[in-house]
């Protein structure tokens, strides 16, 4: 028999927590992104790598914040540990692979395209990876046109980021994209779970186990743990808030001491700019007939 199902089992409380989770780990995501625009190329793959992993870790996190609150009738919910860490490592990976391409080929329109299609269809197989990983006393079966649309609108959320990671701008900048791009993937998840029809076997009865808070609380430790790791990284960088670049160090020459921080070198350059010497004035008398 169709099983009845429940999205919102704590009302609004798991969408909004789900959302904020998107946020957080996309504003994360971004500013690493940008800061790694502004360092020497031995420093940019460990910045990619660190928001590949917060906007990988930020989007697994809001889908399972999510799922806390879906439940079917006549059917307990048991998840796949294995399954469910699979999807993290899925969606870290796919979306390290848009981030490294936008990082090093910069936001152009192939770069883009290419990028936020890798990474859109990453989120969406974390997504239904993560489904394949929950196990109940029937079978679930998708809507084919509805499963096309997320996954449309995972690779639209997807380049719209890479997009905006690609613009070095300020910390507010990359706050309104991550809100912009937290609704994108909450709406791409619950468009997914509008797919999902559930068929219970007639015998299934409920069982004494936990509910899915329970079961998904302590696998969510590890990465809210993580996300509040890159939180503090991402604050006490000085540059994350401004999102301007370091001005180049002065060369030392002969004579003159050469400044460690660049940016007030610059500064004071341009307050006081060196004065050259002048040669001093000989009053010459005027030629007249009788000196000539």
């Amino acid at each position: 028999m169709q099983g009845t199902v429940h999205g919102f089992g704590y009302g609004l409380v798991t969408p909004l927590a789900a959302y904020l989770m998107a946020c957080l780990g996309g504003a994360l995501g971004l500013r690493c992104t940008a800061r790694a625009m502004l360092v020497t190329r031995s420093w940019r793959p460990g910045w990619l790598a660190l928001g590949s992993a917060a906007i990988g870790s930020g989007i697994w996190t809001m889908h399972f914040v999510a799922m806390m609150g879906f439940t079917i009738e006549h059917t307990p919910i048991r998840y796949d540990w294995l399954m469910t860490f699979a999807s993290l490592a899925v969606a870290i990976l796919m979306v390290g692979v848009g981030i490294f391409i936008v990082g090093y080929r910069g936001a152009t329109g192939t770069a883009l395209f290419t990028g936020g299609t890798i990474t859109g269809l990453g989120i969406a197989s974390m997504h239904y990876l993560g489904m394949a990983g929950m196990h109940l006393d029937g079978q679930l079966t998708y809507n084919t046109l509805t499963v096309a649309g997320s996954v449309v609108i995972a690779m639209a959320a997807a380049t719209a980021a890479l997009w905006a990671a690609g613009q070095v701008r300020g910390f507010l900048w990359s706050v309104g994209a991550a809100l912009i791009m937290g609704l994108a993937v909450t709406g791409m998840h619950y468009t997914g779970m509008a797919a999902v029809e559930v068929h219970v076997s007639g015998t299934a009865e409920p069982a004494a186990g936990g509910s899915p808070a329970e079961l998904l609380a302590p696998m969510l430790i590890g990465p809210l743990a993580f996300l509040l790791l890159a939180g503090a990284v991402v604050v006490l960088d000085p540059l994350m808030v401004t999102g301007k670049p370091a001005a180049a160090p002065v060369e030392r020459k002969p004579g003159i001491p050469a400044h460690t921080d660049g940016v007030r070198t610059i500064r004071r350059t341009a307050r006081h700019p060196v004065r050259r010497t002048r040669r001093p004035l000989v009053h010459r008398r005027p030629r007249t007939p009788q000196n000539r």
